[in-house]
């Protein structure tokens, strides 16, 4: 495993546009993130607006001229937009024909079905709360929030699954923590480790990470980081958190408000079966794990089968690949018309402007830090400490969530710092450092993080009892990964 003793030479070769010395830099460095973190949490800017601020003032302390400074944030906006702005657009197309075609639902109501409907509750405790041992329900839910997380963001995730968590609560008489921290665990797992998910791509991108071993690798790391901080610390939060659905979530029926309702007409005529549905979802992750393996395999840039699965297995044609046929399998299985999946495309499109906004801007910032020299001054002032790689990395990611409340921000930042260090990295390495940067990005969610307050309201705790289940899930998901990084790689 590398090690920051190691002489190590930066990627960029290019001289930095400001001869600053480091004490300079790092005051530069704070300058920037503070004047972020101020402008998102005291002036509630967008985060869009306050990395385009960020990066110019990181620039004019860092002594760079201000074209120059503007420069090296339109370049890195372009840039990652670029690599990343069509993957993000095509998981947000396939993540919407999931839900409107109803196969979304498909998969909830299978695996509830075979893991026993109701389960067998406790009952109520002596404060007149409800208790349920959950049975294999915990289990259920994270499986589904693990397959429904793959193509869609997070805050899609949630939208799609508290119906479904209030009612599975409801009805079965089960705690709530008992059921939902399950689901937010494998959905925030895969939203910080595992591709085609805006953060971990922006970090592949940044790193030049290889994106096949990146998502054979999260995966590895996923599965028993959503197991830990799912089912199994769901039996401490109920204790800790021992609360029904809230009744202003719950309709007089008992039914449970659906989010995602809209108007009747707007309902599949039918629903695509389980099987295809799990098989859609899967395919671009199978393409892409496909090309990783034949790399690994075959190993000559030169053989016709590897140049086949590098175009077979490239993000761009496997996630296209899986939406045509989602068109298919999930659209015409529906019942929708040609002109319905071109209206159910059209609209997935709208609400990811402003996370493609964001995830621009982060490049922006980053690439500002890199041309300011910055990165070159994190390998000079760290060659000689004896710290893993991967733990300054995810040291850093810690330290930018925990400022400005935002996973994406702190992936995007903290790869273009750590960016360096994978220059003489192995394919595997700098696919860890990813990781790495990912599960610091999901430390400790609080206050000035929006998916604390969305989990605050669905689940109608206060903000005591948010911290105790969802706040604490969030660091042991990231505790728990960076464990998985550095154990994975002493063999690897």
């Amino acid at each position: 495993m590398p090690h920051l003793s190691v002489e190590m030479l930066a990627a960029d070769a290019t001289a930095p546009i400001t001869s600053a010395g480091h004490a300079q830099l790092g005051i530069a460095v704070l300058a920037g993130i503070a004047v972020i973190v101020l402008l998102i949490t005291k002036f509630k800017l967008h985060a869009f607006l306050s990395l385009i601020i960020g990066s110019l003032v990181l620039g004019a302390v860092a002594g760079a001229p201000l074209d120059k400074a503007i420069a090296s944030f339109s370049t890195g906006l372009g840039t990652t937009v670029a690599g990343t702005g069509v993957l993000i657009a095509l998981g947000a197309v396939l993540g919407k024909l999931l839900a409107d075609s109803g196969g979304a639902d498909r998969i909830v109501d299978t695996i509830l079905a075979k893991a026993g409907g109701r389960g067998r509750a406790e009952g109520p405790s002596r404060e007149g709360r409800w208790r349920a041992t959950g049975g294999p329900m915990p289990w259920a839910m994270v499986l589904i929030a693990g397959i429904i997380g793959l193509p869609i963001f997070f805050e899609v995730g949630i939208v799609l699954l508290i119906p479904v968590v209030l009612l599975v609560a409801k009805r079965g008489n089960f705690s709530l923590m008992r059921i939902g921290i399950p689901a937010l665990a494998g959905l925030s797992v895969m939203h910080g480790l595992i591709p085609p998910h805006p953060g971990p791509l922006a970090a592949i991108d940044a790193v030049k990470a290889n994106l096949g071993v990146t998502l054979a690798l999260g995966v590895v790391i996923a599965i028993p980081t959503a197991i830990i901080a799912g089912p199994l610390f769901s039996r401490y939060a109920a204790r800790w958190v021992d609360i029904a659905p809230p009744e202003k979530m719950l309709l007089s029926s008992g039914e449970t408000p659906d989010p995602r309702a809209q108007h009747a007409s707007d309902e599949p005529d039918a629903r695509p079966g389980f099987g295809i549905t799990v098989a859609t979802v899967l395919l671009p992750v199978v393409m892409m794990l496909a090309k990783a393996m034949v790399d690994v395999l075959v190993d000559d840039p030169k053989d016709s089968l590897q140049r086949v699965f590098d175009v077979v297995g490239s993000p761009l044609i496997a996630l296209l690949a899986a939406v045509v046929v989602a068109m298919f399998t999930l659209g015409r299985a529906a019942g929708f018309t040609r002109g319905r999946i071109a209206s159910t495309v059209e609209s997935s499109l709208g609400p990811i402007a402003g996370v493609l906004l964001i995830v621009g801007a982060g490049g922006g910032f980053k690439q500002t830090l890199v041309d300011s020299g910055i990165g070159q001054m994190i390998l000079e002032i760290s060659r000689h400490w004896n710290i893993s790689a991967l733990l300054l990395a995810w040291l850093i990611a810690v330290a930018i969530r925990l400022a400005t409340g935002s996973a994406t921000v702190a992936t995007i930042s903290a790869a273009g710092l750590v960016a360096p260090l994978a220059a003489e990295m192995s394919t595997t390495h700098a696919a860890l450092l990813v990781l790495a940067v990912g599960a610091g990005s999901l430390f400790f969610s609080h206050v000035n993080d929006a998916g604390f307050w969305m989990v605050k309201e669905y689940f109608g705790m206060d903000v005591g009892q948010t911290l105790k289940t969802w706040s604490v899930m969030e660091t042991l998901i990231s505790v728990v990964g960076i464990v998985g990084v550095l154990l994975l790689s002493l063999v690897v």
